[in-house]
């Protein structure tokens, strides 16, 4: 189902006939994003630029509900036919209700889709994620995630994990907080070095930055 559609084609329409030349859509207007985001949402960041590699400009954004908890993550696929245009539903990332510092940091980079997130508190989370869209499937998939637990105070240790979903190998890093106070200082880092292959992992089914590096918690 179409999630913007014709409303979209006077924005990008030229006085050309279609015949002479190929009419692409524009990004997503702003008050436009927010009518696809979740009732009560408010837009957190955005990014606009081609995520699949057709030409057409795709939106990616961030809405943030605080009043019930909710952050997620919408991928919007631009597309320009001959009688509509507009932008489709491609992935939606449940995220952490808790931002520290700001928004997450999302960048395009030769149709990878970075996202970089500091979620938590004292004790926070700092998570990375790497999609590509798979045309097969017409889905972002999952091809990385980083996530590594820490206190911004130096009250505790740390854990990591980095996960490389195509070539899967998983590494686990962690390191033991010594002494207290101005004494504190970070015991040599433990690292193992595993395969964990995957099958496709979605963006829908992404697993939990947290439920990674403190798997028993």
């Amino acid at each position: 189902m179409r999630a913007v559609g014709v409303a979209l084609i006077l924005a990008a329409a030229t006085v050309l006939p279609a015949s002479a030349q190929r009419t692409h859509v524009s990004a997503m207007p702003d008050d436009v994003l927010k009518g696809q985001l979740g009732k009560g949402e408010e837009l957190e960041t955005r990014l606009d630029g081609d995520l699949n590699g057709d030409g057409e400009i795709d939106t990616i954004a961030i809405g943030r509900d605080g009043g019930d908890d909710t952050r997620k993550l919408r991928v919007f696929l631009g597309y320009a036919g001959e009688t509509d245009m507009g932008h489709d539903p491609g992935g939606v990332l449940v995220l952490d209700p808790y931002p520290v510092g700001g928004p997450a940091e999302l960048s395009l980079n030769k149709g990878v889709l970075l996202i970089k997130d500091l979620t938590g508190g004292t004790s926070a989370t700092a998570s990375t994620y790497r999609y590509r869209w798979d045309p097969a499937a017409k889905k972002m998939r999952l091809i990385g995630i980083d996530a590594k637990y820490y206190s911004r105070t130096n009250a505790h240790g740390w854990s990591s994990v980095s996960w490389n979903l195509l070539t899967g190998d998983y590494v686990e890093e962690s390191a033991e907080l010594r002494g207290k106070g101005e004494n504190a200082s970070y015991g040599p880092t433990v690292s193992k070095r595993k395969k964990q292959p995957s099958g496709p992992i979605w963006m829908e089914d992404t697993p939990s930055p947290e439920q990674l590096v403190m798997p028993n918690d």
